[in-house]
């Protein structure tokens, strides 16, 4: 296996990981009752959001959190997010940058589960 080394790698690992979240029992529904079958404006924009992460390129121009703020999502969501996720990434890349995907898969996690769980929490995405 490689690391995720270009942008079609990239493009790979966002369309099977939302594959699989388009399926799973706790995750899909709350993603098709926010997106419906319209994935193309999600993916896009998660190829540019991982693409700004893990390779540095400033493509991506957003803000993730208000659009997660208030969903109907806890814990066991962000832990089935992460399962599914690394599980995505180990099944297709190896080396440091994948590492540094689920670092920053995880990093994220946290901050969004302490901007929603904790009061008057003001931590940075990311």
């Amino acid at each position: 296996m490689q690391d995720i080394l270009s942008k079609s790698d990239i493009k790979l690992m966002v369309d099977t990981f939302y594959d699989k979240v388009k399926v799973d029992d706790l995750l899909g529904p709350i993603f098709h009752q926010v997106i419906g079958n319209n994935w193309e404006p999600h993916l896009l924009k998660m190829y540019t959001f991982w693409e700004s992460l893990l390779f540095h390129n400033p493509v991506y121009n957003g803000t993730p959190y208000p659009k997660h703020a208030d969903l109907p999502i806890k814990t066991l969501h962000f832990e089935r997010w992460l399962l599914l996720f690394n599980a995505n990434l180990d099944s297709l890349f190896e080396g440091p940058i994948a590492n540094d995907a689920k670092k920053k898969g995880d990093n994220i996690a946290q901050v969004f589960m302490a901007k929603m769980f904790t009061p008057n929490s003001h931590l940075p995405i990311v």
